[in-house]
């Protein structure tokens, strides 16, 4: 007797970082994301640890999205023996291209400078993978576009449907094909409905097992953010000093430009210097152009350099590290935006460590701090934060604008389940921290009457349960 058809949770399981679904079915593995741990220290130890598979027999990887926490993992899995397709979106594709290979950088000159200040604890410090096996990693992506059924190994298919979280990003139907077909569905990270910049996400009618995420699955995002964004960067100009925004470089930077030039333009504040300090940013950026597929008419404005709608009055760029670095000399009011979106690293940690001790200056979060970043310390109020081995006193005003998420929040997801025709056998809550998960599960058995529950960190369910 073959051994039954199973679903394994390997991350993104009471937290929204890790993000990895293993399926396997008659001696056929794969996996749906393959993202980085990040956060807390306990999190980010499980990239070292040997993984509960067997990279070398994994057949496949669907990726819903390019974000570190959902495919940071894959440079790894190609060093560890992976040799199979990675399929995702063309959009996914071209931001892979660009992200995999900064996270390995990023990760390189970590370690090296590490260990140029002996800061590390260990002799040498190493990093994660290196920019060759993202390169590796990068060789096996293979594209396929949403709204088309594509076969992943054989006995499974996928098909895919945008998703609205950022650039590229969908859900992901994966299908057991078969005397007894069985469809698995993952929501992906989820965006939201009447965006600036990216199309609503679309609906799903069927699913036998659905995964749902529950990032903002206990909360709604306020229901105007720009008035709140306006009233940061005025108090931030009568305080003098510079404005540093932690942002990722995908998605939210782009529409966090767009809202300033719209909030220039309307003559809410006043027309600021505006740094973009992220290589990978401006990258990403010339990515979205290429896309039209994925966003508003509006933005294919991109194409007409005289009036992009993705720069401020006074846009500069910081392309090269001594362009970086001489923004340590610019005088306010200034805006700065920089990577990471959760301050865990690059180019951001600088400005943090320059400026932070300086009480003119302001930091405005614009998005979700997982628990153990240091934007999360920020957001809690910490007196110190520590980057590169020191630990710098924060005297900056920290400030968190809501709405600028680009999570569904807990009335988007509704409205996405709301597209199902009828209910999943049985839906899992994933990719939220225990409190978010358990009430969206409550909220789901409540209010739509369907069977729900938070998945379980390293849990294995079978598909075809016995009855």
């Amino acid at each position: 007797m073959s051994a039954p058809a199973t679903l394994q949770f390997l991350g993104a399981s009471g937290t929204v970082t890790g993000s990895k679904y293993l399926v396997r079915d008659r001696g056929r593995q794969v996996l749906l994301d393959c993202g980085l741990f990040q956060g807390l220290k306990s999190l980010r130890l499980r990239n070292w640890a040997e993984p509960a598979f067997d990279a070398a027999r994994i057949d496949a990887v669907v990726l819903s999205h390019a974000h570190v926490d959902h495919a940071g993992y894959l440079p790894l899995l190609a060093s560890r023996g992976f040799r199979g397709p990675i399929y995702c979106t063309p959009a996914t594709a071209d931001l892979l291209g660009v992200l995999l290979p900064d996270c390995a950088r990023l990760q390189e000159e970590d370690a090296e400078r590490a260990n140029r200040r002996g800061y590390s604890k260990h002799q040498p410090a190493l990093p994660l993978y290196t920019t060759a096996d993202a390169e590796h990693a990068l060789r096996l992506v293979r594209r396929r576009r949403c709204g088309r059924a594509f076969p992943v190994c054989p006995g499974m298919s996928a098909f895919t449907r945008r998703a609205g979280h950022i650039l590229g990003a969908a859900s992901i139907e994966l299908r057991l094909d078969g005397a007894d077909p069985l469809r698995i569905v993952f929501s992906g990270d989820l965006g939201r409905w009447d965006r600036p910049v990216l199309q609503n996400p679309e609906l799903v009618p069927f699913a036998d097992i659905l995964l749902v995420e529950s990032t903002y699955g206990d909360r709604l995002h306020p229901p105007e953010p720009l008035s709140e964004l306006a009233r940061v960067i005025n108090e931030a100009v009568g305080r003098g000093g510079a404005l540093l925004i932690p942002a990722f470089a995908v998605d939210r930077t782009q529409e966090l430009i767009w809202a300033i030039r719209k909030l220039e333009d309307e003559g809410q504040i006043p027309v600021l210097p505006l740094y973009l300090d992220s290589p990978l940013a401006i990258e990403v950026t010339e990515i979205y152009c290429r896309h039209p597929e994925e966003h508003h008419l509006e933005l294919r404005a991109l194409a007409d350099e005289k009036r992009c709608p993705l720069r401020s009055r006074r846009f500069h760029i910081a392309r090269t590290q001594d362009e970086s670095k001489a923004l340590n000399h610019v005088e306010g009011p200034v805006i700065v935006i920089a990577g990471s979106g959760m301050a865990t690293g690059g180019r951001i940690l600088h400005h943090l460590a320059k400026r932070l001790p300086d009480s003119r200056t302001t930091v405005l979060l614009v998005g979700y701090q997982a628990q153990g970043t240091r934007g999360r310390s920020l957001q809690d109020g910490a007196a110190t934060v520590r980057m590169h081995g020191q630990d710098v006193p924060v005297r900056a005003t920290v400030q968190t604008v809501q709405g600028l998420s680009a999570h569904a929040d807990r009335d988007e997801i509704l409205r996405w389940l709301a597209g199902f025709k009828e209910p999943p056998r049985q839906t899992y809550v994933v990719h939220g921290e225990p409190e978010p998960a358990a009430h969206l599960a409550e909220t789901i058995r409540t209010k739509l009457h369907w069977q729900a529950r938070p998945a379980v960190d390293g849990e294995t369910i079978e598909l075809y349960p016995r009855s």
